[in-house]
């Protein structure tokens, strides 16, 4: 067992560029991919492969977007244990969640661009979103083309290895609130949720921006966290203008600074 956490970024890089490409010209980094276990009560629930960086957020975050806890305290212990081969997070749940998670077992072991692999029904992973009712939260054009420009400063972990996702939380009144990076879009939107919910940010009074495309579970992972708008740089899919539409929440894509397409509720944006 080791003593400490694999590194996020390992300092290599290709043999040899062929063409234009100069080998200076890439990135002086590799991302790391760590299979990570989420264990309850002793118990393996979930693996996943994950950046090994942030996974007490991971911990939480997971947990509360996967409807495990409704609340950060219902976790009474977390403890990350350190294998050759990956990580265990060891989640140790109060007495109350014991029934949702006998409901929401699942068993995921598969590539990051599926979020929802492993889960044992189709009613699991259609599960109903919660209505969001956030007052008269809005933002204008030029609040979301800085979230968006604020987030690629703030994104160390690809600036060095140009192979990871970001997830932020932007505030239009203080800016960009908090960052997390991964190797897989939902781990970092599960970071992000993991963060925010353990220093108690009122995630109702701004935006989660991300930079990936927008699935059915991130739009369902916002949902359930409560932020009113989910701003990406790619394109969304029907199902996730869809569930978008449901839950209220206004769904912005095709952001990258200079402009983007509002898919739902675009009462909440100030022309």
């Amino acid at each position: 067992m080791a003593e400490e956490l694999p590194c996020a970024a390992l300092p290599q890089g290709p043999l040899f560029s062929v063409g234009s490409r100069n080998k200076a010209d890439g990135p002086d980094a590799l991302a790391a991919e760590t299979a990570v276990a989420i264990s309850y009560g002793g118990s393996s629930h979930a693996v996943l492969m994950a950046t090994p960086a942030d996974l007490d957020d991971f911990a939480y975050g997971f947990s509360l977007t996967e409807g495990i806890i409704g609340h950060p305290d219902e976790i009474t212990a977390l403890e990350t244990v350190v294998f050759d081969t990956g990580i265990d997070l060891q989640i140790t749940l109060g007495e109350d969640c014991s029934a949702v998670l006998a409901a929401r077992r699942r068993s995921m072991a598969g590539p990051v661009g599926c979020g929802l692999c492993g889960l044992e029904s189709i009613d699991a992973a259609m599960r109903p979103v919660p209505s969001l009712n956030v007052g008269h939260f809005s933002m204008t054009s030029g609040d979301i083309d800085r979230a968006v420009s604020s987030l690629a400063g703030h994104q160390p972990l690809f600036g060095r290895t140009r192979a990871v996702h970001g997830a932020g939380f932007y505030r239009p009144d203080g800016g960009l609130v908090a960052v997390r990076e991964d190797v897989g879009r939902h781990n970092a939107l599960d970071k992000l949720i993991g963060a925010l919910a353990l220093s108690r940010e009122e995630v109702a009074g701004g935006a989660f921006v991300v930079t990936s495309r927008l699935s059915v579970e991130m739009v369902q992972k916002a949902a359930i966290a409560g932020a009113p708008v989910l701003i990406a740089v790619s394109q969304p899919t029907a199902l996730a203008v869809d569930t978008a539409e449901r839950a209220k929440i206004t769904l912005i894509a095709s952001a990258r600074g200079d402009g983007f397409s509002v898919f739902t509720h675009g009462e909440r944006v100030r022309r």
